[in-house]
């Protein structure tokens, strides 16, 4: 039996496989949006590794520190030291901001950071480098992500103070995929909760005229109020690392009765990174694989139609000879899953190529290219079946005809 499919993309073999590269760009495309969802499911995970701890003590009704605001005492840490199970704990401190590369000269570029104020040693503290060396100092000096394009002994700025990064690492990102640059922590509390000079100024100004603050009976009342505007107090959350063979449930309930704050294990805000946070973007890339995939379809569909259109007579010769329905049948299958097959190799290989240049993180799981290629070969058959249609109703007097 002449195999028309074979014969056909043979005689056409630049159509098909130009065809063929378009559908995988498509592909590929569906490939990578996948991946991006992966990758931003990844970079929670991440998060939550990197920080070291099993329980993230914030402030009460919020779901802080990633996915809402959240402030607390910074001398809450030493009350959580003294709960049954707590091995560890330290304050820390997350600003997302734009941070100014090269210090203060005037071509310096902004990058999108979160900036961690963390304790040496403590919970919170970058776990590996790639270069340089830790923080040895308490102020002024810095360990940034790779991806923030910062190198060892660059100046940054954060806020009013330059930075000097001594030490670099490697897959440090918040939530969004934002970079990570970590500094001491009273350094990081300066940065995110105290006000700028002028502001600090005029609130002095404004205290110092309040009639209520200068009565003789509140001596040194006025000069509390105004040594507190120059030093910050407040961070964003207490990591908690529970002892060994302690269960984390067990550790973080006593600290939500007993002392007013809201405490989540790792279970929980890893459910409030993924199922949360991050739900709306997941549902906006579900559209668009959705209508990814409908596209692909209607790709293949219309190729396959308008092949099988250009054959008409070769397909009534087959009738005439006594060829049977299944087998013209098989024969266009075959094409639409040869396109597809095509497609999603050039696909693969495309969203491997390009993923490394996307600004976030993209993860290309084995499991989602299975199921992706088990969907293409799905599409494709269902696609086929309009041209199938079409060949099944030729007339084999065709054949014969002028």
């Amino acid at each position: 039996m002449i195999s028309l499919a074979g014969r056909d993309i043979l005689h056409s073999w630049g159509k098909f496989v130009f065809t063929g590269v378009g559908l995988g760009l498509l592909i590929g495309a569906t490939l990578t949006m996948a991946g991006v969802y992966r990758g931003m499911v990844d970079d929670a995970k991440v998060l939550l590794s990197n920080s070291g701890a099993d329980i993230w003590v914030v402030q009460k009704d919020t779901l802080g520190p990633y996915a809402e605001p959240s402030s607390l005492r910074d001398d809450v840490y030493r009350s959580l030291r003294g709960m049954p199970g707590v091995a560890r704990a330290a304050n820390v401190t997350y600003l997302t901001m734009q941070v100014k590369q090269g210090g203060e000269k005037e071509n310096a570029s902004d990058v999108r950071v979160m900036v961690v104020g963390f304790e040496p040693g403590q919970p919170g503290e970058p776990g590996y480098l790639v270069a340089g060396r830790r923080i040895t100092r308490s102020h002024y000096e810095a360990v940034a992500d790779v991806r923030t394009g910062f190198s060892l002994g660059e100046r940054i700025r954060i806020r009013r103070q330059d930075y000097t990064v001594v030490g670099l690492t490697r897959r440090m990102v918040s939530s969004g995929g934002d970079p990570m640059v970590f500094i001491p922590l009273k350094d990081a509390q300066e940065a995110q909760f105290l006000k700028d000079n002028d502001a600090i100024v005029n609130e002095r100004a404004r205290t110092a005229a309040n009639p209520a603050l200068n009565r003789p009976g509140v001596p040194g009342l006025l000069e509390a109020i105004q040594a507190s505007q120059t030093t910050s107090r407040s961070v964003n959350a207490v990591l908690v690392q529970v002892q060994d063979g302690q269960s984390h449930e067990a550790v973080a309930e006593p600290i939500r009765r007993w002392k007013h704050l809201q405490a989540y294990t790792r279970a929980q805000m890893e459910e409030i990174l993924v199922a949360k946070l991050i739900a709306t973007s997941a549902k906006q890339i579900g559209m668009f694989l959705a209508i990814l995939a409908v596209v692909s379809a209607a790709i293949v569909a219309f190729i396959i139609y308008t092949m099988t259109l250009g054959k008409i007579r070769e397909i009534a010769v087959l009738k005439l000879i006594g060829t049977r329905s299944r087998t013209i049948a098989g024969m266009i299958l075959q094409q639409a899953l040869g396109l597809g097959f095509i497609g999603f190799v050039v696909g693969k290989i495309s969203a491997a190529l390009w993923a490394p240049f996307f600004p976030k993180y993209v993860l290309l799981e084995p499991g989602d290219a299975l199921r992706g290629f088990i969907a293409v070969m799905i599409i494709c058959t269902i696609a086929s079946t309009l041209a199938i249609r079409a060949a099944l109703k030729v007339d084999p007097a065709t054949a014969i005809g002028g």
